[in-house]
């Protein structure tokens, strides 16, 4: 059986911890998309890690870990990641990357990072890893596939090509230095030695794993409000992050997706730019930031400083909505305990008028937060391991979320760590 665990917010809403959970009892967890823009924070009895490219399985040593066609492929920023848990004690990983998937080449991310200078304060807030350009070239037909390192007359013709484009854009867009053709093709044959251990018709065996009956985790990335056609674009991530593209970016039959896990934080916290309606700032945002978890909201992969707002119900409703969810996971409510009073929005004003649905951008860019005030929970949660044992206030805003969401939420998560969760 094949489920997907998938983001509702902007991201960070803690899939890495939710994943990790769920992959001691799967058979194999993949990325289906995005690349190491982002980080998935997992907290274990080997120490504190922040995965970008490698998935939330790697610390089960039964689980493969699959990076699949829909991801973009740093090389050498999973060389190092890989190299990196290993080191720290774990136990290598049973990893295998598809054969298919693209791969992030260095003009990518000096691309992503002189355009964001270009753009001045009118930029993305990109982390600067080439996405954009990355999946801008695999839909312009000019990227580069795994299986195609291991042709050196095809990989010559590629780099060739490639650089004789990108060189003119370097030139004449960004007067920067050109790229040496020969400098790129002896990279490109270095990474191919380095992912070669790995390669593997990945599609081929996941279609034979759900035939023969074996649990499946599809991984997502950032979350709904980050899709490029669902989420506020055009300050979107340039992959799909919906659980229906899993299908795709796996390569795994649509209907074999039984369970969309759709994870929401219990706060709203978002990284880089766009319309954020329930956003709060100054101190009121500072004591929120500084409470988030064990380190604080700061960016898994940036480190900068996360954005703070109150729970969405109108954004989250939605973006479960468009992940076809059919359980909610809500994480990280023990942050919340400092507060004698936690506000929620409910909803939006938007042109004079209340509504609960989720805007196109550019009224959302006008719209207002509709809040509403629910009593602190009165104590600390971390500890808890029953539903029943939480304080009423957390018990009650919990089933304010699930009624607001119209989901079940069938998980509580009241610590980083990944016991600290309550089945509900």
């Amino acid at each position: 059986m094949v489920k997907a665990i998938v983001g509702a917010n902007w991201g960070d809403e803690g899939k890495g911890k939710i994943t990790d959970y769920f992959a001691a009892a799967a058979d194999i967890v993949v990325r289906f998309q995005g690349g190491a823009n982002a980080g998935h924070t997992i907290i274990n009895n080997y120490g504190k890690f922040a995965l970008h490219l490698l998935p939330s399985g790697v610390f089960q040593p039964n689980t493969v870990n699959i990076i699949a066609n829909g991801v973009a492929l740093d090389i050498r920023k999973l060389d190092k990641e890989y190299r990196s848990i290993v080191d720290a004690g774990v136990p290598a990983p049973k990893l295998l990357v598809s054969e298919r998937a693209q791969v992030m080449l260095p003009y990518h991310i000096l691309l992503d990072t002189y355009e964001e200078a270009r753009l001045a304060d009118k930029a993305f807030g990109s982390t600067k890893s080439g996405i954009a350009p990355f999946y801008a070239d695999k839909y312009s037909k000019i990227g580069l596939q795994v299986c195609e390192l291991f042709d050196e007359e095809v990989l010559r013709e590629r780099v060739h090509k490639a650089c004789e484009y990108k060189n003119l854009i370097l030139k004449y867009v960004y007067n920067k230095e050109l790229l040496d053709e020969e400098e790129l093709y002896a990279e490109l044959l270095a990474q191919r030695d380095i992912v070669a251990p790995f390669v593997a018709d990945t599609a081929k065996l996941l279609r034979e794993a759900e035939k023969a009956g074996k649990q499946i985790l599809l991984e997502g990335q950032l979350g709904s409000l980050k899709d490029p056609d669902a989420g506020i674009y055009p300050m979107v991530t340039s992959s799909s992050t919906l659980a229906g593209f899993g299908a795709v970016g796996a390569g795994v039959p649509p209907w074999a997706i039984k369970e969309v896990i759709a994870v929401t934080k219990a706060y709203s916290s978002a990284v880089g730019a766009g319309e954020f309606v329930s956003e709060i700032f100054g101190e009121e945002a500072d004591a929120m930031r500084t409470h988030g978890g064990d380190a604080g909201e700061f960016g898994a992969t940036t480190g900068r400083p996360r954005r703070m707002g109150w729970f969405d119900c109108v954004a989250s409703r939605y973006g479960c909505a468009v992940q076809g969810a059919t359980q909610v996971v809500l994480t990280a409510i023990d942050c919340l305990s400092y507060l004698d009073e936690i506000k929620v929005c409910v909803g939006y004003e938007l042109d004079g008028e209340i509504t609960r649905d989720f805007p196109v951008t550019p009224k959302l860019a006008k719209a207002k937060p509709v809040l509403k005030t629910l009593p602190g929970f009165g104590a600390p949660l971390r500890g808890i391991t029953s539903f029943d044992e939480l304080p009423q206030n957390a018990k009650d805003y919990v089933l304010f979320i699930e009624k607001e969401l119209e989901l079940p939420v069938t998980m509580v998560s009241v610590g980083p760590r990944r016991e600290e969760l309550i089945l509900r």
